[in-house]
């Protein structure tokens, strides 16, 4: 009678090299984000310091509000961050259909400032709808196409009806914008819902479908007059400053000065001779790059750029490494999103774009603004982070797989 040998097993621990890691944070985007925080606060500190008509005789007016809208966005963002990815994807439609509602209001009860009917006010608060509609079209399109494509069961690619389906998603709020008019916002949505349906894989006929409709619908605008007159200006003065330098024209010119003054290393943090007499217009929101320019110049503006690029870069590196289809196109759009507004913002100082009026996403001053945008960074975080806990769950299951052998 043959005897075997027992089988003997051996226990894994599941600790030491074989444990999955916890999931760390984006160090790089976190710094990144931290010091255009520290500097646009001092800019807008700076834009303000010396201007009375402003702050109402307290220097620190706006230094302090400043701070408040950053703790606000922070806690709004550490909230995102640490919300479970599902209820992340259940919460989406309801920050769509806020955001939709919100616009609506602006339109029926809004406030008007600089020709656009884009603000709300409650109380002593003002809010712009416009700013977190841009975050909600990212998640909204996101969504839609994640919802159809994942899982084994369903289609892999992404259809013509998936793209009518963004398209509608983003339709609605662009009407709204438009009828405010709101024409930045409208230029950085339409930016940005580019940007969401290349990142989808939808095919190349349809970006091309996308880029010939937005340049015919700019010349009908035109031409049929839907822009208002002082929008037709500010584009006339985008071609050249010197038919209205005292009019539509100003702001570029006053912007090119106060950078100019600059140089290469600025004249001084609160020290701008253009800043402190006022002469650039919304110097502390639009034209904060000016600020820097003049003050910082060259290296300080170009470290301020530098810091827009990381967050970019890992913006993108997020949607590349995104576990998931709704991670990487949200990841994707909220890239194309601040990509887009800081170019249009910086552009519109150095005379290279028309001005429309958007803030420079994490420096400029405004609640709404900042707080839409510090959201979009606890998303790109919550995605971060769920990619790196199935990573490390990945490389965990693989120890113990070959521990066995």
């Amino acid at each position: 009678m043959t005897m075997t040998a027992p089988i003997r097993t051996r226990s894994i621990r599941v600790d030491g090299p074989s444990r999955a890691k916890a999931p760390r944070p984006d160090w790089v985007l976190m710094l990144a984000v931290a010091g255009l925080l520290v500097m646009g606060t001092l800019l807008v500190w700076s834009a303000t310091l010396a201007r009375d008509d402003l702050t109402g005789g307290d220097p620190q007016s706006y230094l302090k509000k400043q701070l408040v809208n950053i703790a606000i966005g922070v806690v709004l963002a550490v909230m995102i961050t640490a919300t479970d990815h599902r209820w992340v994807r259940i919460l989406a439609p309801l920050v769509y259909v806020g955001s939709v509602v919100g616009l609506a209001l602006v339109l029926g009860m809004g406030t008007t400032i600089n020709g656009s009917r884009s603000w709300l006010m409650i109380g002593g608060l003002s809010i712009q709808p416009a700013e977190f509609a841009k975050l909600a079209v990212v998640i909204g399109m996101a969504l839609l196409v994640a919802e159809r494509t994942e899982g084994s069961w369903k289609q892999r690619e992404v259809r013509h009806l998936d793209v009518l389906g963004m398209l509608a998603i983003a339709a609605v709020p662009a009407v709204l914008i438009l009828l405010q008019p709101d024409l930045g916002t409208m230029l950085v949505l339409s930016a940005t819902v580019f940007g969401v349906v290349a990142v989808s894989g939808a095919p190349r006929r349809w970006l091309a479908a996308l880029s010939g409709g937005a340049v015919a619908a700019a010349v009908g605008a035109v031409q049929a007059g839907i822009l208002d007159e002082y929008q037709l200006d500010r584009l006339l003065a985008f071609t050249d400053p010197s038919l209205d330098p005292l009019g539509a024209g100003y702001n570029t010119e006053q912007a090119r000065i106060a950078i100019g003054n600059g140089g290469v290393f600025g004249q001084g943090l609160f020290d701008g001779s253009q800043t402190k007499s006022g002469f650039v217009p919304e110097q502390h929101t639009d034209f904060i790059f000016t600020v820097a320019g003049e003050e910082l110049g060259l290296v300080g503006s170009g470290v301020l750029i530098a810091l827009l690029g990381l967050v970019l870069w890992r913006a993108l590196t997020i949607a590349a490494h995104a576990e998931d289809l709704f991670g990487r196109l949200a990841a994707g759009g909220i890239a194309c999103w601040f990509g887009f507004q800081a170019f249009q913002n910086i552009g519109m100082c150095l005379g290279i774009m028309p001005v429309t009026g958007v803030p420079l996403p994490l420096v400029s001053y405004g609640g709404s603004s900042m707080f839409a945008t510090l959201m979009a960074i606890g998303l790109l975080q919550n995605i971060h982070l769920r990619s790196e806990r199935s990573m490390g769950l990945g490389v965990a299951r693989s120890r113990l797989v070959r521990s066995r052998f």
